[in-house]
């Protein structure tokens, strides 16, 4: 039987056991919570994960073309989150175990990053989804860097008598000692660059380093634009930019006014809630719809809405105005 040679390195494992196990399955229940707890892939149903995959996309950091592509194609989103599940589940049980740990925290890292980069800027009260990513980029890592000790199946493996396991490959991939000259600047410069990260995107999305606080999940913010009249119709476009992820915009009023600020057109609650669905085209996955009380505008949902304005010819200076339930609104100029 093998023993391992480096005891220093087996025990730098066994120091990150407890981080191994908890960021294993923070990874490997997403996929528990998801198809077995509660099936959130089906596409018809409430709760749909692409849903709130659709919600990273207004402030997402360099990755939102790709985000955009996913929630513009239902079935090419359903492909990616099924994969995403899956993966989360692989990475996340194999990071428990301690199988090619190595391996599996390059998938952490990756996770993490992507989580960063499409929902850092998400978080009502303690930024959460930014201290998710940041935390899960360090400690991939980490694990990189200790791959597994004692209590691990790399552990295991590594005591019999498996030829593999001498390989160099499998150092990289697996666990023992790291076959890298000049570990310590290497390591020094990863830590900069991760800790550059981390303070560039607790700037970037929330104003943490300096400056004035922010956070772009409290308010509800909806961008009105590609405003067109059509003989007596009147189509513009609704954006749901900012505002919690799992509490829509009420949307209870909608109304046109003159270049005196006096209202000459409008829509109330009561028909906003019967607002006629094929008068709303929506282009992603999170949709814009009539709810129960007023028209619900979920997170990153965007709609191109029609209203029939009668018998009313608009002039220059008009404006449409937007009035949500918690009396906030929004204002475009009609050109």
């Amino acid at each position: 039987m093998k023993q391992h040679i480096n005891s220093a390195v087996n025990k730098a494992g066994l120091f990150t056991l407890s981080l191994r196990w908890v960021i294993g399955w923070i990874y490997f229940s997403a996929f528990w919570r998801r198809l077995i707890l509660d099936n959130k892939l089906i596409p018809e149903e409430a709760g749909y994960i692409g849903e709130k995959f659709n919600h990273f996309l207004p402030n997402a950091l360099g990755i939102k073309p790709i985000i955009e592509y996913l929630v513009s194609n239902p079935e090419a989103l359903h492909v990616a989150m099924i994969s995403f599940t899956v993966v989360e589940a692989i990475v996340g049980l194999f990071i428990i175990l301690g199988l090619f740990t190595r391996l599996m925290s390059i998938g952490i890292f990756s996770l993490a990053m992507g989580i960063l980069l499409g929902s850092g800027w998400l978080g009502t009260t303690c930024l959460d989804e930014w201290q998710i990513g940041v935390l899960g980029i360090a400690s991939g890592f980490t694990l990189f860097l200790t791959g597994s000790g004692s209590y691990s199946l790399d552990n295991f493996l590594m005591n019999k008598p498996f030829r593999f396991t001498d390989k160099k490959w499998f150092a990289f991939l697996g666990s023992g000692e790291l076959p890298i000259k000049n570990l310590a600047s290497k390591v020094l410069v990863m830590s900069v660059f991760i800790f550059g990260l981390t303070l560039f995107t607790n700037q970037y999305f929330h104003g943490g380093v300096f400056g004035t606080l922010h956070n772009k999940s409290v308010k509800p913010k909806v961008e009105i634009s590609d405003i067109q009249q059509d003989g007596s119709l009147l189509s513009f476009q609704l954006f749901r930019v900012e505002g919690a992820d799992v509490y829509g915009s009420f949307l209870i009023g909608i109304q046109v006014l003159d270049e005196k600020n006096q209202v000459v057109k409008s829509i109330d609650q009561e028909e906003l809630a019967l607002f006629p669905k094929e008068k709303i085209n929506n282009h992603y996955v999170a949709k814009i719809k009539p709810g129960k009380h007023s028209l619900i505008l979920p997170l990153g949902a965007k709609a191109d809405l029609t209203i029939d304005l009668e018998n009313i010819v608009l002039k220059e200076n008009y404006t449409l105005k937007l009035i949500d339930i918690s009396g906030i609104e929004w204002t475009a100029q009609i050109n």
